[in-house]
């Protein structure tokens, strides 16, 4: 009896480990498949001069050089304007916030906005940024957009981590007579800080993949040049690849699949920096 029980234990959990490994799988599979047919089909187009020269002939030559730096151009506004409000709102409804129904529903507001549709924030930046602040269709209109659709994502992380930083440390900090403000600003935001840094990982990769937008705030397909200020159009990565491969004749397919390419690099490279940032502060 106690052999045949111990049997059907093992074979019970080699059963779950198959099942989570043909899970874990069919997650990967997807990807590696994307990953692969999208190199097989772009890397012919990759040269130095696709990555450093202008397109030209609306895009079926040249290169994409101002669609990359308006991309990063646009990453770094959105993390410039959000991440420090949404921490801010964290600290704020981890450490101050009084457990009322006032702050149940900035909760749940805060949950509501993860969900509404890109395109709503665009309109909403038309609507705010490009018309009533009268900054026009430019970069810093669609920083500050994507900015606002990105609060919900900064916020929430932000939380979940100061929430995981230890009791025993602020307990400690104030037993010896450290002010409030001291604790969360030397101790308590030092502790939460890779996870925070997860949270901009999360809002800059999807900033760079954005076009719904960023096409009614200022995203162009063609500039004469790049951008000189915060109030100039620009070019973006995930615009461009839209056009040239929905509104562009004759665009060739090495060329669609290359622009691709480098939006995933891009965002591939951006990960690493702030992953590597984050290890680096969670040793410290």
């Amino acid at each position: 009896m106690g052999s045949s029980s111990i049997k059907k234990r093992y074979l019970t959990q080699h059963m779950a480990m198959a099942i989570l490994v043909a899970a874990v799988f069919l997650v990967v599979a997807p990807i590696i498949f994307i990953l692969v047919y999208m190199i097989a089909n772009g890397y012919s187009s990759l040269s130095w001069e696709f990555l450093t020269q202008p397109p030209s002939q609306a895009g079926r030559a040249g290169g994409i050089f101002p669609a990359i730096i308006g991309t990063v151009f646009l990453m770094l506004g959105t993390i410039i304007f959000s991440l420090p409000v949404g921490v801010m709102a964290g600290v704020y409804l981890t450490e101050y916030a009084r457990n009322n129904w006032i702050t149940r529903l900035i909760n749940m507001a805060i949950i509501n906005l993860a969900g509404v549709p890109s395109i709503v924030f665009g309109l909403f930046g038309l609507a705010v940024f490009v018309l009533t602040l009268n900054l026009g269709m430019s970069l810093i209109a669609a920083s500050l957009t994507l900015s606002a659709q990105a609060l919900a994502m900064t916020i929430t992380t932000s939380r979940e981590s100061i929430m995981a930083v230890p009791r025993e440390y602020r307990e400690g900090a104030l037993a010896i007579g450290v002010s409030k403000w001291q604790t969360i600003r030397h101790i308590v935001l030092p502790s939460a800080s890779p996870g925070i840094l997860t949270g901009a990982i999360l809002a800059m990769s999807r900033a760079a993949g954005e076009t719904a937008p960023i096409l009614v705030v200022g995203a162009t397909f063609l500039t004469p040049g790049l951008p000189s200020s915060p109030f100039d159009r620009f070019m973006a990565l995930p615009y461009h690849l839209y056009t040239v491969s929905a509104h562009v004749p004759g665009m060739p397919a090495d060329v669609k699949w290359g622009v691709a390419i480098v939006l995933i690099v891009m965002v591939l490279f951006f990960n690493i920096v702030v992953a590597l940032i984050r290890m680096k502060t969670r040793k410290r």
